[in-house]
């Protein structure tokens, strides 16, 4: 057998997604709308998998991380005080032919190879170029580069002024700081997590689910003394994403680490590093890790009028904790594993499949049960006996449409690490068959041994 796995293009991600369940394209019977998806059967699966594995591995496990659950409407003078309603933008430019709209930085970076992040007149001056065609219409004539904000604006009754849709889960956090450390008596270091939605007014959304305007976040503040060496603290997060990622099934040869320039960094920020994949579109981030200093807890300090301090109570000392912010994109994290999942191999005989390789953890399906043959009653019966029992303890499928062959296709193709069939001897002498999704191994276990024997094994 003979595996070939390489970078899928996205285009390919995409179809298979929507074919198998996993992630449909929101609104399409509506012709879409604004490159926003669905998460189908399987998908919402997976995600669920994921958010319980992070939250296990970054919350529930360890004894100086705690959880939390904030609003996505949150009080405006939040946003004034964390900088994002006036410098919360990116740079727009307009093709003005088409009338295609472009983020500047993305296209000089498409055309030239040149990051100008944040340097409206140097794109605008590269765009005058006649070299510098539009993608779509491959005419040059542009307009100039320009800020836009990001931020979602919405209305709400009984409040003057516009309110926005937060676009990042870390200002609940913050709001909160004062009420989690009244409540639970945390000691620093401490941290506080959250997963949960934000919005951006993304300028173009593309890349799939890469780049989207509603999207989930799984983020921790790290709460610690200004004045401790926080070094070792900054690589042990960097290790636990990387771990994270492998999780997911990603491979160290599509993973690696951009720290930002001084001249990139936010003017807070002593050090930020991302995560990045390695996509068939290019490497893109998929998490970051920051130190942001005592930013936050100041500004919200000063906006709000309360004092957001720590108290060191056996060293009576009083002081602003800094932050380090470990941050995960959800749907990046998703997208990770479908891209690192997908395998085409070639079987003896020139037959091609398709499997997900998912890790079992994260798998939408951990074990699909079988009767041999739909038209036997008591080997549905039975089958049916098996699956209610094994459901109690984890997500499985009955099937007994086709050849058992078929099955195991369709059962490779979402991922399902195990399939189980019930078939004569089962009635007989109380045996199973059960099929390694990754080997095409079939074992036979005796029916009071299956539990034991998935225990092991998922």
């Amino acid at each position: 057998m003979e595996n070939e796995k390489k970078q899928v293009p996205m285009e390919i991600i995409s179809a298979y997604s929507k074919r198998k369940g996993f992630i449909y394209p929101s609104s399409e019977i509506y012709g879409g709308f604004a490159n926003s998806y669905s998460y189908g059967p399987y998908g919402a699966e997976i995600k669920n998998n994921i958010k319980n594995m992070w939250w296990k591995m970054f919350v529930s496990s360890r004894p100086d991380i705690v959880g939390m659950d904030g609003p996505i409407l949150l009080h405006p003078k939040l946003w004034e005080a964390s900088g994002h309603t006036s410098g919360f933008n990116d740079a727009l430019v307009d093709c003005k032919e088409c009338k295609k709209r472009f983020r500047a930085d993305h296209l000089v970076m498409d055309l030239t190879g040149k990051d100008m992040e944040g340097d409206l007149e140097g794109m605008t001056k590269v765009l005058q170029d006649p070299k510098m065609k539009c993608p779509e219409c491959k005419k040059s004539n542009w307009t100039e580069a320009r800020h836009i904000s990001m931020m979602f604006k919405t209305e709400m009754n009984a409040y003057e002024g516009p309110v926005y849709l937060r676009p990042e889960t870390a200002g609940a956090i913050f709001m909160d700081f004062k009420n989690i450390t009244d409540s639970l008596r945390v000691k620093v270091p401490f941290g506080v997590a959250q997963i949960g939605k934000a919005f951006r007014n993304e300028i173009v959304a593309r890349n799939f689910t890469f780049r989207i305007r509603e999207f989930e976040q799984m983020e921790i503040e790290y709460f610690i003394d200004p004045e401790i060496d926080w070094e070792p603290l900054f690589e042990d997060w960097l290790s636990k994403q990387k771990e994270f990622y492998n999780r997911l099934g990603a491979d160290d040869r599509d993973l690696r680490q951009y720290e930002h320039p001084k001249e990139k960094l936010s003017h807070y920020s002593k050090k930020t590093i991302d995560f990045e994949y390695n996509f068939s579109f290019g490497w893109g981030e998929v998490s970051g890790l920051a130190h942001r200093g005592n930013f936050d807890l100041t500004q919200h300090s000063e906006y709000s009028n309360e004092k957001l301090e720590y108290f060191d109570a056996p060293n009576n000392r009083r002081y602003v904790p800094h932050v380090l912010e470990p941050t995960f994109g959800l749907d990046r994290a998703i997208l990770v594993s479908l891209v690192a999942a997908y395998t085409e191999e070639e079987l003896e005989g020139g037959e091609t499949r398709v499997v997900m390789k998912f890790p079992k953890e994260i798998a939408p399906v951990k074990i699909a049960v079988f009767p041999l043959l739909k038209n036997k009653p008591d080997l549905v019966e039975k089958a049916k006996e098996v699956f209610t029992n094994l459901s109690q303890k984890y997500t499985c499928e009955f099937d007994d449409n086709g050849n058992v062959g078929k099955r195991y296709r369709r059962q490779d193709e979402i991922g399902t690490p195990y399939c189980l069939t019930v078939d004569f001897d089962t009635l007989e002498k109380g045996t199973v068959t059960v099929r390694d999704r990754d080997t095409m191994k079939q074992e036979t276990i005796k029916l009071e041994e299956m539990d034991k024997y998935f225990e092991e094994n998922l």
